[in-house]
Formats: C-alpha cells, structure tokens, sequence
C-alpha cells in the first residue's frame, strides 16, 4: 500500500551505484511497516471496502499504478542521492492528527487519509527533499487509494434525476418528478444510489488525472480535458436513465430493465472512456518515453545530511501519539446510560395503530432505543424515536453509512431533501406503495446544542472526544407517514408543540444510571 519504491534484487542493483539508496530504503521500509502495522485496522479496513464496494473497486489498481509510476521514473532516480530529511517529519506529523481527527469524529475518511499522508511522509523523511521532488505525482496519486466519493450520491440521484426529466421532455414522454422518483404512464422508476454515477464519476476522476500527468504538459489542457471527462461522465449517466425510462415508455418495464442491465455497469463505463480518449487523442503534448523530471537539475538543489536514525526515532514518536491520546479518551468516557422513558404529551395518547408500512430508524450499537406512536383526537398519529449513545465509536454512530431514518436493510429509501421548522434535518423517505414518510431528526453531543447537521454532529463529537470532554450523544426523530393523507407537516408542527421540548428529551435521554 505505502506509495514508496519496492525494495527487490533488481531495484537495489539499480541504486547501488549511487551512495545511500540501500540505507535509506531499508528506513523507508521499516518506517512504512510500522505504520502498517500500528494502523493496520484502517489499512485492513481500507482493503476491505475497495474489495467488497463496487464504489470503490478501481482502487484495487491504484497501489500497483503507483508502482508503475515509479518505475517510469527509475533511471531518474538512480542518479539522485537520497537522505533523511527533518523537515518532511511535518507530513506524517499531519497525518498523525489527520488520523486523530477521523477517530475522534468517527469519520473514516479522515482516519484512512491519515494513514496515506502518514505513508507519504515516511517516503519523504527518509529519502529527502530532491527524491521527493522527483516523487511527487505519485505521493500524491496516493490519495485516490482513499475510499471517498460517496458522500456525493444523494445530489447526483437528484441531478440525474432531473437530466432525465429534462431529456424525457425532449421525448415528449408524460414524466412526474418527486425527488429521485419518476412516474410515467405505465412505470414507477426510482434514481437509486446504485443509479446515481457516484461510482463512475469517482473512477473516472482517478482515470482523469493519471491520464493528465501521463499524457499532457499544459496545465491548461489537463483542466479542459479533466473537466470534460467529468462532465462527459455525468451527461451519459443521465443518458442512461433517460434511456431506460425511454424504453420502458415505448415497450414494458420488464424490457427495461433487461436493458439496464446490459447498459449499466463497468462496460457502459468503459464505452464513456473510450469516447472521452477518442476525442482528447489529438489533443496530447506528452511523448512516450519522455522524462518526468531533469535529475541533473534536481540534484543540484543542495540539501543537509542528517542522522536516518534520529529521524527515524522521532517518526515512529510521532505517529504513536495519536493512538496513545485516543485510548486515553476512551478510558475517560462515561459508559453507563438511564434508558429514556416516553413523554406524556398533552392531547395526545399512545397508539397501536398499525403502519402503513413498518419503519423504525437504524442506529447501530446504540445504548438504549425507544420507539412510540402518538394519535390525536382527530386520528391523526405521528411516530417518535429516541436513541442514545454512552459514546460513539467506529459502527456505532450518530451519523454514519446506514445509520438514521432510512435503514439500507429496509425497503425504505432517501427521496428528497425537506423544509424544516428549526434546527432539524428534514427529509421524505419512501418505501413501496408508495408510502411515504416526511422525517425529522434532532442530534446532540455531550454539551453542544441541538442540530440536524452531519457535519456539525461530526465536529461536536471530534471536540468532545479530543478535549475530554462529555461524550454522550443522542437522536430523536418525529416523523409522519403518508403525511398528505395524514394531516400534512401542520400534524407534525402542532405535536411538537405539545411536546416538551427536545433539549428536555435530550436531557432525559443522556442522564447516567
């Protein structure tokens, strides 16, 4: 995984003529190991999504990419002469806090590009300021082994959505929109996470850049050529769901999906490729074989020697702090929770009415979680959902992949995004039917306020744990089924006044046993 030179018979008798290699890739060697091993969670944890994520599947390449890289830049590198370099001890320094940071907010993509900075600054204290220079579009290839990207889905569902719409006017076919979901006469189609492109835009931007270093020079024709990739690869996503949509309009929705599944997937994305480097052929200022970077010009730059050792030593110091200042964390937190108990609210009892369609909210690893339902006097029934947390850790978060309204497991999904009285996260989800549920959700951690922000709920969780601070969290969600049918969010606004307010449940929520 570290993005630094294999240490094989053939790569030490290519530097063995220049003093210093054999040393200083033994270092690079030992210090990347201990990282792996230290972190070997997040490394392991990292392998595991790029094996079992369709998302994030071209990762699988990009270490061995990495290495292609390098090896292009071989005969270079043999005339340059390595050494420990004090200054690059700032790099893993900052992915050591990186890596804090992401384990005290829960955030894993924080704590896996840790790692990877941690990884690139092994390379560069060890071997120096000019093998670096010469590196550096490989350390920074690097970043794209970090599984981010999907955090996008939700507004590409929505924009391709809305590209279908618009080609389906083109076509003159009957189309209704309601968030990610589009109904023609005879069909009912949904834009899911599946169908969003996330998985092809993010596959495409590693693509794109590779394809930038590798076969341009003008910085002006990388941006027009990284652009249009982008953008070529959102448009034919949207190609796409306007075309199956466009056929179910024209034959059956089986005949649809037939054709989705031959249009959908890695082959469709490779025709996008193969289009996008058609057209930017003609366009390439780079030669084959021509060199990376000038090795006279950048030995010339003069740089220190210094100690592999001492360096090494304050390296390894430095990325043990995280996890040292971590555990101390944990070992403070409060770990013992009352469960909540359910509010009496006044003109409103509770109801075993049955559902339209059963939901309860998914939050792993919670302490404690109560679910009731609330009918008033002209029949009108809104569901309530308190959750707590003694603390937060990796799968069991307030916020976090599957956790909240829409349980992945479920057939509930995320429709759209919704207008909220105050603070609270507002949004419709939908299950089959279709029923759907118009959901709001509250979060508190330790002594912040209350807020519906994930990324507010990941800084307040980030202070707590960092400080020392209370690290008791909570969700409480009120939510409405079919809510046109069922009094509208006007039912939900005037059980939120009756009910007390949702400081005091989370008070009730948080208190210790």
């Amino acid at each position: 995984m570290a993005p630094a030179i294999r240490l094989t018979p053939a790569t030490l008798r290519g530097y063995a003529a220049t003093p210093g290699w054999l040393r200083q890739l033994l270092g690079l060697t030992g210090l990347a190991v201990a990282i792996l091993l230290i972190f070997w969670r997040d490394a392991a944890d990292m392998i595991r999504i790029w094996w079992t994520s369709s998302t994030y599947g071209h990762c699988l390449f990009i270490p061995m990419l990495i290495g292609w890289l390098v090896h292009q830049r071989k005969d270079g590198l043999a005339r340059l002469h390595p050494s420990a370099w004090p200054w690059a001890l700032l790099w893993p320094a900052a992915g050591a806090f990186g890596w804090l940071l992401g384990d005290a907010a829960g955030l894993a993509v924080l704590r896996h590009g840790g790692l990877v900075v941690m990884l690139q600054g092994a390379v560069a204290a060890m071997l120096g300021p000019v093998v670096t220079r010469a590196l550096l579009f490989p350390l920074f290839y690097a970043f794209f082994m970090v599984p981010v990207g999907s955090e996008l889905e939700p507004a590409l569902q929505l924009l391709t959505a809305k590209l279908s719409m618009i080609m389906l006017g083109w076509a003159n076919v009957p189309a209704h929109i309601e968030g990610i979901f589009i109904t023609i006469p005879n069909g009912y189609f949904e834009v899911a996470e599946a169908c969003s492109g996330a998985k092809f835009l993010i596959a495409m931007t590693a693509y794109g850049v590779l394809v930038c270093n590798v076969c341009f020079r003008s910085w002006l024709r990388r941006t027009i050529f990284l652009t249009g990739a982008l953008a070529t690869c959102i448009v034919a996503n949207g190609v796409r769901a306007f075309a199956t949509i466009y056929v179910a309009h024209k034959t059956s929705v089986d005949a649809a999906v037939g054709f989705d599944h031959v249009m959908y997937g890695w082959l469709f994305f490779a025709l996008v490729m193969i289009v996008v480097m058609l057209v930017a052929w003609p366009f390439f200022d780079r030669k084959p074989g021509d060199p990376v970077f000038d090795p006279a010009k950048l030995q010339s730059m003069t740089s220190s020697r210094h100690s592999l050792t001492g360096v090494l030593a304050i390296a390894l110091a430095v990325i043990v702090a995280g996890p040292v200042w971590s555990h101390i964390s944990v070992i403070r937190a409060e770990t013992q929770l009352a469960p909540p108990a359910l509010p009496s609210v006044s003109g409103w009892r509770l109801s075993d009415a049955p559902m339209a369609y059963p939901w309860a909210p998914r939050f792993d690893g919670a302490d404690h979680k109560v679910q009731a339902r609330y009918e008033d006097g002209q029949g009108h029934v809104v569901d309530l959902a308190i959750v707590s947390f003694a603390r937060q850790s990796e799968g069991r978060e307030l916020i976090g992949f599957g956790q909240g309204a829409a349980d992945p497991d479920s057939e509930w999904v995320w429709s759209d995004h919704a207008a909220s009285p105050d603070v609270a996260r507002a949004e419709i989800i939908t299950a089959p039917g279709p029923v759907e549920r118009y959901v709001l959700s509250w979060y508190r951690v330790g002594d912040a306020g209350l807020t519906g922000a994930a990324n507010r709920v990941k800084l307040d969780t980030m202070k707590a744990r960092l400080l020392g601070r209370n690290q008791r969290a909570v969700a409480i969600l009120v939510s409405i089924e079919n809510p046109r049918l069922n009094g509208g969010k006007e039912t939900v606004h005037a059980f939120l006044k009756s009910l007390d307010p949702i400081e005091d449940l989370a008070d009730g929520a948080t208190r210790s046993r």
